[in-house]
């Protein structure tokens, strides 16, 4: 059964202790998603339904595709088109900002940002959040006159006429004024000319758009003032015209990180604080570095800008003016440590953003991330962005001075690559992985793995778990399913099982420094540090195996490449430990048997569950069909099946969570032992049977069985809505029987299809889950 790694993101922080709390309006944090980022895009989608985070109309939008700008819609936005380019659209989690819970969604294509912004988002929630706050959003209109004899006289003249200018400038919005907006304010600037001439007056008409961007508006009450302008003064109107130094709109944020949080990557807390403190003194003071470190800032800033349809032209313009509104180009943020050693974080930078407006509804999809925001106005959104801002540049900094920028990210700068070479979906992970282990992350490279495995292997057998001979030096661990019996296993009834032609394989390599464990596939990219390990998660799994294998001392890089979807129940963290032993073995030459490998897994099976049958590890170690009971020894008899069963997997796309689910059922036996007793007693007479229809060849009465099982199952209160969705439509489309497989709580459904698994596949998949037809035995 299956665990989780110790990461929402790579290269995530310990966990956050608000996780589970409940957040403004009273129920579950809606930003809190730990494994968001390994699950598939249909997955996530439904994910954001089921917390309520989309309405069923976006739903559909973002499953059916509908919610992407069309070639007619594009065609009215701007001139001569030709075709729409698309980015993608990924979201930021973790966010806590003023006490308030915010997904941020997050238009870019650079790798990492979407993961760093998260991860840094969950180190500060756990020491309270963001806090931000915003002047009142200001635009300035300008309109320039030439020709005046007196300059001075000239701007006295306009202050003298301040209301008259107001009220006229107001008069050509009322709708503006009636919502609490229009012009506020005027002033009145002299400029010498730069080759001598006569001074520039110029006006600044101060205006409040409220909830709108504002450009078109202030550039028509510059318009309608320009005559009463040249009437006052005597000049001519020259420039009339909105700034984009938006220096009346200024947004800060602000952040405090404990010391021991920073901790990390061979790394202590007050060596990382004290490294990002002096990395940004030097973009203080040198602008060639304040220029890369304003970069990274803007790197979250108009990700939430292209998101919500605002201009990031004008934001990217309006932030490096203010950055150079001193002596020297200077950094937006300032990092420094309080009296207690705390890390503090401060940013200040200019944000006129807009909610609402034509150009912002002409993209469908800017719609739908405005609603993710949980539809915020104006001001609370470029607070949003500011406080995005610092999370990045903290990431970046945090990055620098500990592995580095790149070492963080190579698994990202890998798949990169693999795209940009071409690789097709079914082979992309394996050319990833290729590039990983030979070091050699270049676009050249990745094109000769892409031409090899096109010569190789079709796109299906890329998908299973034999290796090519390419790939020499991996191991495997074998997937399951359960087709009857679990959790009664747990209390010593048979259970039912066989391996999967999904697996998991490891290599192991020597390193230059430290272990590390690296898994592409899943965003997985980090240093064993035991007094750093979380426990339960895998990489506690890993300090295990080194300890008892006597390689604690070695420098090893342990990479991990799985063929099988993660928590869904399928037996994925015995695999894993299973595959990882094997592949020590092989590159230590340890010389271990297999009773060895699955006594190992079985001990890292404790970690990730707490009281495991040991039905999951000895089939990731041995493979094949087996009825399987646990004992001292456990009683295993391998099933020869004289056919294989064709199955159907549906995946709910919610995770498996085996040890809660374990846990939950072990309390309800200690309260209730008679009751539960019987329901194990009877889903064990239900494998028996199962065993003669097998035999027998009875797929009917073997699907019966299945259904009268998924009961029992329901009955310890393990099953969930998704799952029984799933059971439904596997039977309205012709299986003979479904029910969950493994710990339930999320995770998968098998249905057994006699006739074929098509129909179900494409049921399951027009309801938004996804799903594959495989072999049993």
């Amino acid at each position: 059964m299956d665990q989780l790694l110790a990461t929402d993101q790579p290269d995530s922080p310990a966990p956050d202790p608000s996780e589970g709390t409940a957040n403004h309006l009273g129920v579950a944090s809606p930003a809190r998603m730990p494994g968001f980022h390994r699950l598939s895009v249909t997955e996530r989608v439904q994910l954001l339904r089921s917390r309520g985070l989309l309405s069923q109309t976006d739903h559909r939008a973002l499953i059916s595709g509908a919610q992407q700008l069309d070639l007619a819609q594009a065609d009215k936005m701007i001139e001569n088109v030709i075709g729409v380019m698309g980015l993608p659209v990924g979201l930021g989690l973790n966010f806590l900002i003023n006490g308030k819970d915010y997904v941020v969604p997050l238009v870019v294509e650079e790798p990492s940002i979407v993961a760093a912004l998260s991860s840094a988002a969950k180190l500060v929630r756990g020491s309270g959040g963001f806090t931000t706050e915003s002047t009142r959003p200001l635009l300035i209109g300008q309109v320039q006159v030439v020709g005046l004899a007196h300059s001075s006289q000239a701007r006295t003249a306009l202050l003298q006429c301040r209301d008259e200018i107001i009220n006229l400038a107001n008069s050509l919005h009322p709708n503006m004024v009636a919502r609490g907006g229009g012009v506020a304010d005027i002033e009145v600037l002299i400029h010498a000319a730069p080759d001598g001439g006569r001074d520039m007056v110029v006006l600044h008409l101060l205006v409040d758009t409220c909830d709108a961007m504002g450009a078109n508006l202030v550039n028509t009450m510059c318009e309608g003032v320009a005559p009463l302008v040249e009437s006052i003064t005597g000049g001519k109107v020259c420039l009339r015209i909105l700034s984009n130094l938006t220096d009346r709109a200024l947004v800060r944020a602000s952040a405090v990180i404990p010391v021991h949080a920073l901790a990390g990557k061979g790394h202590d807390g007050a060596q990382v604080r004290d490294g990002i403190i002096l990395v940004n003194d030097l973009a203080l003071v040198d602008p060639y570095r304040a220029a890369t470190h304003n970069k990274g800032v803007m790197n979250g800033v108009d990700a939430v800008a292209l998101a919500t349809g605002n201009d990031w032209r004008a934001l990217e313009a309006a932030v490096h003016a203010y950055a150079a509104r001193g002596q020297r180009y200077c950094a937006l943020t300032r990092w420094s440590r309080n009296a207690q050693g705390d890390l503090v974080g401060s940013i200040e930078l200019p944000l006129k953003v807009g909610t609402v407006g034509g150009s912002l509804q002409a993209n469908p999809m800017v719609a739908i991330n405005h609603r993710l925001l949980g539809s915020p106005g104006a001001r609370e959104l470029a607070e949003v962005m500011a406080a995005v801002g610092l999370a990045q540049n903290f990431s970046a900094l945090r990055a620098l001075v500990t592995d580095g920028i790149q070492q963080g990210h190579m698994t990202l700068h890998a798949r990169s690559v693999a795209m940009a070479a071409g690789a097709t979906p079914e082979m992309f992970d394996h050319v990833v992985e290729r590039l990983l282990t030979d070091g050699e992350i270049k676009v050249w490279k990745a094109q000769l793995i892409v031409a090899e495995l096109r010569g190789q292997a079709t796109p299906q057998s890329l998908t299973r778990s034999h290796q090519p001979a390419s790939e020499q030096g991996w191991a495997a661990g074998h997937g399951k399913v359960i087709l009857l019996g679990e959790h009664a296993v747990v209390y010593g009834r048979h259970a039912i099982a066989a391996s999967l032609p999904l697996a998991i394989r490891a290599r192991v390599d020597d390193a230059r420094d430290g272990t590390t464990l690296l898994i592409p596939r899943w965003g997985i990219e980090q240093r064993l540090q035991p007094q750093l390990v979380r426990p339960g998660s895998f990489l506690q799994s890993v300090a295990l195996l080194l300890e008892r294998l006597d390689l604690g001392q070695r420098a090893l890089r342990i990479q991990v490449a799985p063929d099988m979807p993660r928590a869904m129940g399928l037996g994925g963290s015995a695999a894993l430990a299973v595959a990882v032993i094997r592949a020590l073995d092989q590159h230590c030459a340890l010389g271990l048997d297999d009773a060895t490998i699955c006594a190992l897994a079985f001990e890292c099976e404790k970690i990730a569950h707490g009281t495991p049958s040991g039905i999951d590890n000895t089939v990731a170690t041995y493979g094949g069909a087996l009825l399987y009971r646990r004992g001292e020894p456990a009683q295993i008899r391998p099933l020869g099946l004289k056919q294989p069963l064709p199955l159907v997997i549906g995946f709910s796309g919610s995770e498996s969570l085996t040890a809660k689910m374990v846990a939950r059922v072990r309390q309800a036996w200690l309260q209730h032992p008679a009751r539960y007793e019987h329901i194990f007693d009877e889903i064990d007479r239900l494998t028996r049977h199962a065993i003669e229809a097998l035999e027998a060849q009875d797929r009917s009465e073997l699907g019966e069985l299945m259904n009268i099982c998924q009961g029992q199952l329901n009955a310890l209160q393990v099953s969930s809505r998704e799952i029984e969705e799933l059971v439904q439509l596997a039977r309205e489309y012709g299986a003979s029987g479904a029910k969950l497989t493994g710990g339930g709580g999320g995770g998968a459904v098998i249905a057994l299809c006699p006739d074929g698994g098509a129909r179900v596949v494409q049921a399951m998949r027009d309801a938004g889950y996804q799903a594959l037809e495989v072999s049993f035995g």
